[in-house]
């Protein structure tokens, strides 16, 4: 740790724009995927006269959802019998589109166009008990295929960007892609658009991030002091979209930010601080559900709470967060990606319901970790899977070596190490 990340580490602000020390905060261990029920429940025993209405209302917030047409067929993990629970993976995409106030930080898609600006695959093992998200660089360089999206044909097209997937037909394409490329079945999506993510991270208070340098970028109009803070949403997109001053390596880095906000921001919105406030709750769950795009498992809040209590039991230190493996693109390296030879493992553990094992986890985010660089159990590898080994591979040994070059990974994309 650099010293001016040490100093960064020692500073908190505990309400957005104002600041002052603090002892560092314990990880909070609560059963995310309980968020969406343990919700409902608190509303209903705080509110119960007016549940029926707040409960209809989520309900109209959520568009009709879609029927997707797979490429891959759902095919049972090894040992997993039919009727059995089975392994989920549910691809979450963060959409790009610039409409509303605030949304265009940094002038980009002007004509009201979108892509998939964040892409990740969750994978929730067959026994709930954990889950790993994959993130899929928006850059890197892919063969689409072609894709059916709302009855009709998108073609495909190869050497381009994984994001134009989303741009060319939403996120049934985006999904199709995906399943093309890993031949996993997705079971669902959810898109979420920018005003939405605003919305959410303003309805629990903001979010705990923790900067390791001071940010001027001129360019974007996006300014932060070093240290722990407490982001609100519209600072908080602008730190997630930052790419000119925090990330030495561009999206690379951006996309870890984005992992380690997404775990800061479970970590809040299962804390009791949120779920005691009923307000809150309704503010967060209608924030949620008006700026989400579903397929047509999950476009009612009834679904949403029969898949909250169906995962329940995964806590915490259980979810892991990593990027698929990437290097270079070899036609333009500067720029562009592509996926390493080691994503194909990776896509087959997913598919056969396995942990991650320490060549993928080692410099994971973890869903417990603190935003100033404390580690919440990234070395055991154990996250994801249950129904398999977790794997060898060619990935980190442990030691000293290994903590320098994940603290330097972390600093490399923007983070307090």
């Amino acid at each position: 740790m650099n010293e001016e990340s040490s100093g960064a580490a020692q500073a908190d602000v505990s309400q957005p724009g104002s600041r002052r020390l603090q002892k560092p905060r314990k990880p909070h261990r609560r059963a995310v995927w309980s968020t969406i029920l343990a919700t409902q429940l608190v509303v209903a025993l705080v509110t119960a006269g007016s549940v029926f209405l707040v409960h209809q209302n989520l309900n109209d917030n959520i568009a009709d959802g879609v029927d997707v047409e797979h490429q891959v067929d759902k095919v049972l993990p090894d040992g997993v019998e039919k009727g059995d629970p089975e392994p989920l993976n549910i691809l979450v995409l963060g959409s790009d589109l610039r409409a509303g106030a605030g949304n265009d930080i940094d002038n980009e898609n002007a004509d009201g166009s979108q892509r998939a600006d964040t892409t990740i695959l969750l994978h929730v093992a067959q026994d709930r008990k954990s889950a790993y998200g994959v993130s899929l660089p928006r850059d890197a360089i892919i063969d689409r295929p072609d894709c059916r999206v709302g009855g009709e044909e998108v073609a495909g097209e190869d050497g381009v960007r994984f994001n134009t997937a989303f741009a060319v037909g939403g996120a049934t394409c985006a999904v199709q892609t995906v399943e093309a490329l890993t031949k996993i079945h997705i079971d669902h999506f959810i898109s979420l658009d920018f005003n939405g993510f605003k919305e959410m991270v303003d309805a629990v208070g903001g979010v705990e991030v923790c900067i390791p340098k001071d940010v001027d970028d001129d360019e974007h109009n996006i300014h932060f002091d070093a240290g722990t803070q407490v982001l609100d949403g519209q600072q908080s997109l602008n730190y997630v979209r930052e790419r000119s001053v925090l990330s030495v390596n561009a999206d690379i880095g951006r996309m870890k930010r984005q992992q380690a906000f997404i775990a800061s921001m479970i970590s809040t919105v299962s804390s009791a601080g949120t779920l005691t406030q009923p307000q809150k709750v309704i503010d967060f769950l209608g924030a949620f559900t008006s700026s989400i795009e579903v397929d047509s498992g999950l476009d009612k809040v009834g679904k949403l709470v029969d898949l909250a209590m169906e995962v329940q039991g995964t806590d915490l230190d259980k979810i892991k967060f990593i990027t698929v493996p990437i290097e270079p693109d070899p036609d333009n390296p500067t720029v562009t990606l592509v996926w390493g030879p080691g994503a194909d493992d990776l896509w087959e553990r997913i598919r056969q319901d396995q942990k991650l094992g320490k060549d993928f986890s080692a410099g994971s985010i973890g869903a417990d970790d603190d935003p100033s660089g404390g580690d919440g159990g990234n070395g055991d590898g154990g996250s994801g899977g249950s129904g398999g080994t977790s794997g060898s591979g060619s990935g980190s040994t442990g030691g000293s070596d290994e903590e320098s070059d994940e603290s330097a990974e972390r600093v490399a994309a923007g983070l307090c190490a």
